[in-house]
This record gives structure tokens, C-alpha cells and sequence, in this order.
């Protein structure tokens, strides 16, 4: 059942025409599931998608063209692969699905079809019910706040007692100057305490900055350092 329908001896590989198309159509079918499960609920580019359809089909016929050589399909099909990170850096979610789709072609070229379906189905299941449990997900609700200040604050000290008040962790995480120089924009990444008392904590801040323009949103960044 899980055997290869390729018939190989130890310097050929033999391929019917039928067996072919059979790969062919199989790595086509693995790579439209993954990039699906890739898109739910998830951001993605329409190039990232159109890849990853198409990278199965693209290594299983490496492997195949180099007649079964394991070693040299996986150095050909790496050096590839690479292509798409020396012109936009991917993230762990997009590099996890490139070589989801890479190790699929690589099963349906070296014959092992049915193994190739059983592997992606399950890898599916999984990616999918991990994003639909928010697995991994920080149960604590990150925020940003950047703070317009005079140029002579001390933004390194002035804060942290007010910090420590109204939050749980705290990092200063960019400091910029605005208005040519006249005015300082200093970014906090920020775990708050309570979120009911954000108002008191926006006016303790404003006591400091002297009612300039103070922004709280969602954060992007991490207190990984923390």
C-alpha cells in the first residue's frame, strides 16, 4: 500500500507515461490542499500561494529527471526553494508551508503516492486545528503606546514609575525625533495591568508630556526580551 509505484533499479528510474501523469496530477491535487490550509485564517501573498500550488509538481519532477538520486534531487530542489527567501524574507508560518509542499514533491517523486496523501492530510488536520485552537497565541494582550515629548524629556526615567503602576512589563522600544527636532516620539511596548484604567493612565502620562499627542494601539512587537 505504501510502496512506490516507480520501478527502479540502482542507476535507473523507469516511468510509464501513465505513471507520469499520475504524478504529475497527484503533486498538483497535495499542492492545491496546501496552499489552501495555508490560507485559512491566515495573511498571505498571492505569489506565496501560487508557489507553494505548484512546488510539489516542480520537485517531484526534479527527483524523477535525476533518476530517483535522493542526494542530488534534494540539493537541486533546496537551491530552488531558496530562491523565494533571497528576495523576501518569510516569516516562520510561510517557511514551515514551503517545505510542507517541498517534502510532499519529494514523496510523490520517488513513487511513494499514497504515503504523500496520508502525510499531507494529516499535516493538514493538524496545521488546521492548531490555528483554529490559536495555538501558540500570547494569552496576554500586547499594546503599543507612543508618546510625543518635549526634547528635553528624559524618557528614561520619567515613565518608569508610571510604568510599573498601570502595567505589567514594559519596554522602550524606539525613540525618534519629529517636528525637525523640536519634539521627541519615544514607543512603548506594553502589558497593562487593567485595561478598565487606561484613561487614568493616559492622564498621568499627559501630566509628563505636557498634553502632547499620546497613541495607544495593538501591538506588533514582542516583550520576548523582557
Amino acid at each position: 500500500m505504501l510502496s512506490s509505484i516507480l520501478s527502479s533499479s540502482t542507476n535507473t528510474l523507469s516511468v510509464s507515461l501513465p505513471v507520469l501523469l499520475l504524478t504529475i496530477f497527484a503533486s498538483l491535487i497535495a499542492g492545491l490542499v496546501i496552499a489552501k490550509v495555508h490560507m485559512y485564517r491566515n495573511v498571505y501573498s498571492k505569489h506565496l500561494i501560487f508557489t507553494v500550488a505548484l512546488l510539489p509538481v516542480l520537485v517531484s519532477a526534479i527527483i524523477m529527471v535525476v533518476n530517483g538520486n535522493l542526494g542530488a534531487g534534494i540539493t537541486v530542489a533546496g537551491a530552488f526553494s531558496l530562491v523565494r527567501f533571497r528576495s523576501a524574507p518569510g516569516n516562520a508560518r510561510e517557511i514551515t508551508t514551503v517545505f510542507f509542499s517541498m517534502a510532499t514533491g519529494l514523496a510523490i517523486g520517488m513513487g511513494y503516492v499514497t504515503y504523500a496523501f496520508i502525510f499531507v492530510m494529516i499535516v493538514s488536520l493538524a496545521m488546521i486545528a492548531y490555528t483554529h485552537a490559536k495555538f501558540g497565541e500570547s494569552v496576554t494582550a500586547e499594546k503599543q503606546v507612543k508618546i510625543t515629548l518635549p526634547e528635553y524629556t528624559d524618557y528614561n526615567s520619567e515613565f518608569n514609575q508610571i510604568m510599573g503602576e498601570f502595567t505589567n512589563s514594559y519596554k522602550l522600544e524606539t525613540v525618534k525625533t519629529t517636528n525637525l527636532g523640536s519634539l521627541l516620539e519615544a514607543t512603548f511596548v506594553i502589558i497593562e495591568k487593567d485595561t478598565t484604567q487606561q484613561k487614568a493612565f493616559l492622564d498621568k502620562l499627559r501630566e509628563i508630556n505636557g498634553n502632547l499627542p499620546i497613541v495607544i494601539q495593538s501591538s506588533k512587537l514582542g516583550l520576548n526580551d523582557l
